[in-house]
């Protein structure tokens, strides 16, 4: 019998592959990861060129102003709601089946503002509704 008493080695972990392994997957995700902006949308807006404005006898002007104000074919509206801007369009003369709603919105005027126009039109009976737009300078990009 043999009551010799052996050492014990402890196993040791050798880092130098784990590390190797841990440069090679962090190169490749370095080379293969595309980098692109998320948060930014990249949008080309239309540009309308004017042509010969043609003239209906049945127009109806809405502009919308920066602050959220309006008015119908330059007369200003009381109030900022929609029922307002519906009494204010059926108390206009030329409202009709027919009529052609162009809504003048300024470009620093709230999303909101715009959709209470086309909603004040639906409820007043406006199916045809375009927006008004400015031609571009020469020589000016978006």
């Amino acid at each position: 019998m043999n009551f010799r008493v052996r050492s014990k080695e402890e196993p040791e972990i050798n880092l130098i592959p784990f590390i190797d392994v841990l440069l090679v997957i962090l190169i490749f995700l370095m080379l293969t990861t595309t980098y692109s902006r998320y948060t930014e949308m990249q949008l080309k807006l239309p540009v309308a060129d004017v042509e010969a404005q043609r003239d209906h006898e049945r127009e109806v002007l809405v502009s919308v102003s920066a602050e959220g104000r309006f008015s119908v074919n330059k007369q200003g509206v009381n109030g900022r709601s929609v029922t307002d801007l519906v009494s204010a369009l059926k108390a206009d003369a030329k409202v009709g089946p027919e009529s052609v709603l162009i809504i003048h919105a300024d470009a620093n005027a709230k999303h909101q503002s715009v959709v209470n126009v086309m909603e004040a039109a639906r409820r007043a009976g406006l199916t045809q509704i375009t927006f008004a737009t400015v031609s571009p300078t020469p020589g000016s990009t978006r």
